[in-house]
């Protein structure tokens, strides 16, 4: 690569390819003085420089442009021409990892990288097993956006300074462990945030529009991350061991690249927008989704939701009307320690439930001393509240 400079509002940048460990190359841009121009080249000598009037970042894989109305263009091209052919190992690969949800895997591929900027579900892909294929994928997804995907580990996703991230196509994050419920919340509003403030060390804060997304692995099949019961803006998939172990599959993956993006190209999508993260959650809920919430579950809640639903199948009704005080006293008769204020907390903060606004009459139900599972009907007046039998299914429990 010949020296290159550019000039972007008044800073001068030197543009180089910074050999990485891999044997790859990534472009990157330092910033370079003038004097330092006139030492290398002479006074009367500086190289010519094209001249931007600062810096955007517009993702485009099919119709990408360096310069855009006087802006650099920070986002970077990939340099794969897509060529009509034949892909089986990213097809196998493909399959393995999204399984049934094949055509789904497909969809999200696609638009990737037809339409970069479309915000997509969390992808979480878990597994306790060994040679799972795991880091082949996210290593393949960073030999086709190559210089938009950032690796980065638990600790730089917590940093305040994000500036090397912000304007990636995907941050991808290897046994991934975020497990406090500060991280959670940054990793959902991150993923569905339109703008994001940046942060470099020693530069004021930035805000630009953001719209990468998120792959995480972990190991953890059960609290990789803090996932609550309502949450949909993850797709969790369990991977399974590969059935044989190629040591050159990644190269395989790296040459077939540019017929799958013409693939990618022609093929229409199996699914239609029906929400901000495209897919309809129930397309991509999961029993490896259904794990992660029920393991973050209270234990009170799940003592609650097991105690519920046997009175209503015992006694055959939709509906179980309650004080958090005729749970807690139908809960120690049943063995289980728990306190009016865990009710409390699970009924309003959990399942989002308000009381009835005055002391009415209800009905409710009471243990028969001695017999499991036996519930005798019993009228009452408080403060009461109402569970459903829909509101269990939506549980996920």
């Amino acid at each position: 690569m010949d020296e290159k400079y550019i000039r972007v509002a008044t800073t001068i940048y030197k543009v180089v390819e910074q050999p990485l460990a891999d044997g790859t190359k990534a472009i990157r841009r330092i910033p370079w003085s003038l004097s330092a121009l006139r030492q290398d080249y002479g006074k009367g000598h500086i190289p010519p420089m094209d001249k931007y009037n600062g810096f955007c970042t517009v993702p485009s894989h099919t119709h990408y442009q360096k310069e855009i109305d006087g802006f650099y263009n920070l986002y970077e091209p990939i340099d794969h021409e897509p060529v009509e052919g034949d892909f089986p190992d990213i097809e196998s690969i493909l399959q393995h990892v999204f399984g049934e949800q094949y055509q789904l895997g497909l969809d999200y591929m696609q638009l990737l990288y037809t339409q970069p900027t479309q915000k997509l579900p969390i992808l979480l892909l878990v597994s306790s097993e060994r040679n799972t294929g795991k880091t082949t994928f996210l290593n393949f997804l960073k030999h086709i956006f190559q210089d938009n995907v950032t690796f980065n580990t638990n600790e730089e996703f917590r940093s305040q300074f994000n500036a090397d991230w912000g304007g990636k196509l995907l941050i991808v994050v290897d046994e991934v462990l975020l497990d406090r419920r500060e991280d959670a919340e940054r990793l959902k509003n991150l993923s569905t945030a339109q703008t994001y403030k940046i942060e470099a060390k020693g530069k004021d804060r930035q805000e630009v529009n953001f719209f990468a997304k998120f792959v995480l692995c972990s190991n953890n099949e059960l609290c990789p991350v803090v996932i609550d019961a309502e949450e949909n803006r993850y797709w969790v998939r369990k991977i399974h061991p590969l059935k044989s172990d190629e040591p050159d599959f990644l190269q395989k993956l790296t040459l077939q690249i540019p017929a799958f993006l013409y693939f990618l190209q022609q093929r229409k999508l199996s699914t239609i927008k029906e929400g901000r993260m495209w897919f309809n959650f129930d397309l991509i809920r999961t029993k490896a989704l259904d794990a992660i919430v029920q393991c973050n579950r209270e234990h009170a809640e799940v003592d609650m939701v097991e105690l519920i639903r046997d009175i209503m199948e015992t006694l055959h009704v939709e509906q179980f009307s309650f004080t958090p005080q005729d749970l807690v006293s139908l809960m120690r008769n049943n063995g289980t320690k728990v306190e009016a204020w865990q009710v409390r907390k699970v009924l309003k903060q959990q399942w989002h439930l308000l009381p009835a606004p005055n002391g009415l009459t209800y009905q409710t139900y009471k243990s028969v001393q001695g017999i499991p599972n036996q519930f005798l009907p019993e009228t009452r007046v408080g403060r009461f509240y109402t569970v459903t039998k829909e509101l269990l299914k939506s549980l996920r429990l």
